[in-house]
């Protein structure tokens, strides 16, 4: 994480305060999102390429990283 990037003290209290299940939806929300933008940035480096193709390449990339 860059250091613009670190969550405020307000930030990780409101984290620390939410319940489980309701960060887990965040969570997954985030992932979601991150396809959909991979997606629309491969659809605009290749726009010859078929609704398959996208989602056949913002699935190996996926699968394929590493935090």
């Amino acid at each position: 994480m860059l250091a613009d990037e670190q969550a405020t003290p307000k930030q990780i209290e409101i984290l620390r305060a939410m319940p489980g299940e309701k960060r887990l939806r965040l969570a997954e929300g985030l992932y979601w999102s991150a396809r959909r933008m991979k997606i629309a940035g491969l659809r605009a480096q290749h726009p010859d390429w078929s609704e398959e193709r996208l989602q056949s390449e913002v699935r190996r990339i996926f699968l394929d990283a590493r935090s």
